[in-house]
């Protein structure tokens, strides 16, 4: 394949060669982003994406794979009639930031834009949301827009929890939680333990795999999100993704399982997605039967191992922002965005300014 850029089906970069490729450049990505590896990526565009499409951005420098997007055209923006180019999200991924090898980041966008321009089709801009505010794509593309006169704003924007800190384990958790509730917890804990055997389980292999992601699957759907429809259980697309991208990252050492269990029964678990230098809390689930003895904090106490692995120094929440437990626990913050581009000639960059205004003010009216 050229260098250069070029859009792909999807399907046509799923071959061995290029997933090879492509987890190459994860691991020498300028920003990590678990959402968009081909372990995590793939299933699901396999279970989600039956419609085909999706299409990937794909860019080549000295004859290496050094940027990848997953993107859509929808015709409708929210629920206004105004058709654009996206990066392609699904409801299970809160990360949207490409993939593009360390240094090449304004050429990546370069060359993106420039496609855009020539073929924009129908669209009247380029929306791209889940970006880390702050992060080295993010102000490289800016920079780039401001520098080719191109309309361009944040147009959403909202904060999640983020653990990173220099402190060990303890001594955060004591930082965070005060004296009070750290004694209530100790006293859930002994609580817990006299009513029969508690243990912790923590994984970064594929041990038992299949049984974790079964158990993990139902704790889910048994609580809220159950009832609610929106567990991964609740269709099965969403439980097939789940249980093939946890065999690919854990397969990698990309993900982490850890659990609590009573009498061999978990009434807590999570998943992590491990990308250094950093990580990101994908799932978590707990028995509502147990929420007397608040079986998730206490999984988040033995979480807080995270400070504790060198090569990771940040951590996603990838919580709704204000999320009641998490936000209390978990005391830095990451500011995630959404950002509107013009794209292609005069009149439609003209049109992409207008509704940038009209939201920018709505925003700064919300405010």
């Amino acid at each position: 394949m050229a260098d250069g850029l070029s859009v792909l089906d999807w399907r046509e970069f799923a071959s061995p060669a290029a997933i090879a490729e492509w987890d190459a450049l994860a691991l020498m990505a300028s920003e990590p982003n678990s959402f968009l590896e081909s372990w995590s990526l793939l299933p699901a565009l396999a279970n989600l994406d039956r419609e085909s499409r999706v299409q990937l951005m794909i860019y080549r420098e000295n004859g290496r794979l050094a940027g990848l997007m997953p993107i859509s055209r929808p015709a409708r923006y929210y629920r206004y009639p105004l058709p654009h180019w996206q990066n392609w999200l699904h409801h299970n991924a809160f990360c949207g930031v490409p993939l593009v090898a360390n240094g090449a980041e304004h050429r990546f966008w370069a060359a993106l834009l420039a496609s855009f321009d020539s073929k924009a089709a129908k669209a009247l801009f380029l929306h791209l949301s889940h970006l880390p505010e702050g992060g080295t794509l993010a102000k490289t593309l800016e920079s780039l827009a401001r520098e080719q006169r191109r309309p361009f704003a944040v147009v959403h924007r909202e904060e999640r929890a983020m653990l990173q800190s220099g402190q060990a384990p303890e001594d955060y958790f004591e930082a965070s939680v005060p004296a009070r509730k750290r004694k209530e917890l100790r006293r859930q804990h002994k609580r817990l333990s006299e009513s029969g055997t508690l243990r912790f389980h923590r994984y970064c292999d594929d041990y038992r795999i299949d049984q974790w992601c079964a158990d993990f699957l139902q704790l889910e759907h048994s609580g809220w999100k159950g009832r609610e429809g929106s567990s991964l259980s609740s269709a099965p697309a969403t439980a097939a993704m789940f249980r093939t991208s946890l065999h690919g990252g854990a397969a990698r050492g990309r993900v982490e399982r850890i659990s609590l269990s009573l009498d061999a029964k978990p009434i807590a678990m999570q998943v992590n997605f491990l990308a250094a230098p950093g990580s990101f809390s994908y799932k978590t689930a707990f028995d509502e039967a147990y929420a007397r003895f608040s079986p998730g904090v206490l999984l988040q106490r033995e979480n807080l191992a995270l400070l504790g692995r060198k090569e990771i120094s940040w951590s996603d929440s990838c919580a709704a922002a204000g999320h009641p437990m998490i936000d209390r626990i978990w005391r830095e913050r990451r500011g995630i965005i959404r950002v509107n581009v013009g794209i292609g000639g005069a009149l439609r960059k003209s049109l992409c300014q207008q509704i940038l205004r009209a939201e920018t003010t709505r925003m700064a009216q919300r405010a």
